[in-house]
């Protein structure tokens, strides 16, 4: 009779351990490459990590010019036009104004303006609950859309796209 509740105690262990792993949430993560758009010389890697309900979204730039630069998501998943074009306008799955990301109206692709260094080089980071990686959430689900540096800065006023500027580098965010 031991050894059966033994037996079963250790079943009942490895049933349990085998559902807790098969529930957990693995963490989604995706890098891309940016291409350099309107005759500029830009490159980098935008990586976005999805864990424990966030996304965390990290661009790493070079061959800017020095300054301040703006980045948005915009609708599509399309960089093959010369100038980023393809990618259409700014996602904006809820129909908010352009903004300042976090204050007001804004749309869930404007994440905003970063610094390029005396070299080129610039780096932004982001983490939000605003966003899912391959979820199917049409209002949070950044996959199939576009990665897009502008040129200029973003003002966070004019509409519908904050003035920015020519389209510099453009990435795809695929699987």
């Amino acid at each position: 009779m031991k050894k059966l509740a033994l037996l079963f105690s250790i079943a009942l262990v490895l049933f349990i351990g085998c559902k807790t792993n098969s529930l957990s949430n693995p963490d989604k993560k995706l890098v891309i490459a940016f291409e350099p758009k309107s005759e500029s010389h830009v490159s980098g890697t935008a990586t976005f990590v999805e864990k424990d309900g966030k996304v965390t979204f990290v661009a790493k730039l070079a061959g800017l010019k020095p300054g301040v630069h703006a980045i948005h998501i915009h609708e599509k998943s399309d960089c093959t036009a010369a100038d980023g074009s393809s990618a259409g306008g700014h996602w904006n799955p809820t129909f908010k104004k352009h903004g300042k990301w976090g204050v007001g109206e804004y749309h869930k692709g404007d994440i905003g303006n970063f610094i390029a260094d005396e070299k080129g080089n610039g780096t932004i980071t982001l983490t939000t609950d605003e966003w899912c990686i391959d979820c199917g959430d049409a209002t949070k689900d950044i996959l199939g859309k576009g990665l897009i540096v502008h040129q200029g800065t973003d003002d966070f006023v004019s509409q519908p796209a904050g003035n920015a500027g020519a389209r510099v580098a453009c990435s795809a965010i695929i699987k």
